[in-house]
């Protein structure tokens, strides 16, 4: 017969056992937790992310990462020099050409010209743009996207608005931009970091259309 010393034991086996294999689905269930990957947040324009527009600067404010930033028609490059003629460093200048926010519905393209702060890293400065149906009631889809990759420690950039088919469509454009680091989603709605407008109009815009100082 089994004394009550051995009963004892034997309980208390039981109970340890018991322990063991609670302990032991617990960890199996939050590993296999760990498995799925981090659900990514929906862009949406239920509960829209507010962020800085960059239309109204205040000279000499950084504007985010931007040191400044500019609509365009076009840009130019300019090179700095080591004080001397002919001499020029590997960091080239970016100048806006007819900086505005008015343009026809004919231009090939617009251009966000750009000076960051110096990045330690490669980054991605991207843009997706929407037509606007109403102030801040924006189509699910843009009209168009553009990316660009910057090395770390370059400070210029710019990206470009390309006209969608033939010509634009009139009305008020709504632009958002993106900083990210690389291999991160360009587009994820945490890594907005600011807006910007422009309106298309038939014919030339007029003289002094809204432009950027």
């Amino acid at each position: 017969m089994m004394t009550l010393a051995q009963h004892i034991r034997k309980e208390v086996l039981v109970g340890v056992i018991a322990t063991l294999s609670l302990v032991v689905c617990i960890w199996q269930e939050v590993k296999a937790r760990d498995l799925f990957a981090p659900k990514e947040q929906a862009t949406t324009e239920v509960d829209p992310t507010q962020s800085p527009s960059f239309d109204k600067q205040e000279k000499g404010i950084p504007q985010s990462l931007f040191t400044w930033i500019k609509m365009a028609k076009g840009y130019d490059i300019e090179w700095d020099t080591f004080g001397r003629k002919g001499w020029y460093t590997q960091d080239p200048r970016l100048k806006p050409i007819e900086p505005g926010s008015v343009f026809p519905r004919d231009i090939p393209a617009i251009f966000i010209v750009f000076e960051s702060a110096p990045l330690e890293d490669p980054a991605q400065f991207s843009a997706q743009w929407f037509l606007e149906k109403e102030r801040n009631v924006l189509p699910p889809m843009p009209v168009g996207k553009d990316t660009l990759e910057v090395p770390g420690h370059e400070r210029y950039g710019f990206l470009e608005l390309k006209r969608p088919g033939d010509a634009w469509d009139v009305g008020t454009y709504l632009v958002k931009l993106f900083i990210t680091p690389l291999g991160q989603q360009s587009f994820h709605a945490v890594n907005q970091v600011g807006t910007m407008r422009f309106t298309i109009v038939e014919g030339p815009p007029p003289a002094g259309g809204s432009p950027q100082k």
